[in-house]
């Protein structure tokens, strides 16, 4: 135990300095009528761009990922085709989009929300193929400008209990180390339960995302 708090502690300390870079990126939603407001980031990953706006206290996040017909990160100007949010670049997804011939590409938007500390437990959003629409605009002065609405499909996470009794208290310095890591840097770090210990309960619900505005500069 003395070994975990030493470690956890000097590993604070090591982040104490990194506070999050201000920036002049916003964003602001209604969640189920909600105000959820923070500043943005985009991350890149592979091909693949995401941008994602966190909290602490609870852990949140909403991540948007753009991407054009041909599995690329796209941020263009235009309207894009919002589509299910766990297997978002399907064949079918992307000829859906490019047949209508009005959209840049493909969008998919996910929300997650700790509900029991330390991430124990947690309450996930995710769009459906349900012909909704995200709006993109490159403002000309490197700012790229994001405004959507989605009612995403609602499910709910708890941590496996062999994850918590194996993981054991190695589990919960990394699950600290995560939190530390998204409040100081903005990055979603393994906020996401999907395949992380986690077990989907049969619990559905819906999430609605009302006027979403995004606005941050293009990386």
């Amino acid at each position: 135990m003395k070994t975990f708090c030493l470690s956890t502690v000097l590993f604070l300390l090591s982040l104490g300095c990194l506070a999050q870079i201000a920036n002049d990126n916003t964003m602001t939603v209604l969640i189920n009528g909600t105000e959820y407001k923070t500043q943005p980031r985009q991350i890149k990953i592979g091909n693949y761009g995401y941008f994602t706006g966190n909290a602490t206290k609870p852990d949140r996040m909403v991540r948007i990922w753009l991407g054009d017909f041909y599995g690329r990160s796209a941020v263009e100007s235009g309207t894009y085709l919002i589509v299910n949010a766990d297997n978002p670049d399907t064949k079918e997804n992307i000829k859906k989009a490019q047949d209508l011939g009005k959209y840049k590409g493909i969008a998919a938007i996910r929300y997650v929300e700790e509900t029991k500390e330390p991430r124990m437990e947690y309450h996930m959003g995710e769009s459906q193929n349900n012909n909704e629409t995200l709006e993109v605009k490159n403002t000309g002065d490197g700012f790229i400008e994001i405004t959507f609405s989605s009612k995403l499909t609602g499910t709910y996470w708890k941590e496996k209990a062999s994850a918590t009794v194996f993981g054991g208290l190695g589990r919960l310095k990394d699950k600290m180390e995560n939190k530390v890591i998204t409040q100081a840097t903005g990055f979603d770090s393994n906020i996401d339960p999907e395949g992380n210990g986690y077990k989907k309960q049969d619990k559905k619900d819906e999430i609605v995302l009302t006027n979403g505005k995004m606005r941050l500069k293009s990386n």
